[in-house]
């Protein structure tokens, strides 16, 4: 398994707790929202920074996701 990827089993798990809800409901709406890769592919900024301001950017990158499927983007 690469660094990348134990990372980011590793944020989804945290995610989960900070947003106290399952791993499972984390990905799903990851998946739904299509920033599941995105997120993915932000390993080398989200490992060297506080976990904290990776969950901070998920919730930023999850509210913009819904208000352009809003229209109010």
């Amino acid at each position: 398994m690469s660094k990348e990827m134990r990372f980011f089993i590793y944020l989804i798990e945290r995610y989960a707790e900070y947003k106290k809800v399952t791993a499972k409901e984390v990905m799903e709406e990851w998946d739904s929202l299509g920033i599941t890769d995105f997120i993915y592919d932000m390993y080398e900024l989200y490992h060297i920074e506080s976990i904290e301001n990776a969950f901070e950017d998920i919730d930023r990158i999850i509210l913009e996701k819904k208000e352009q499927s809003l229209g109010t983007a």
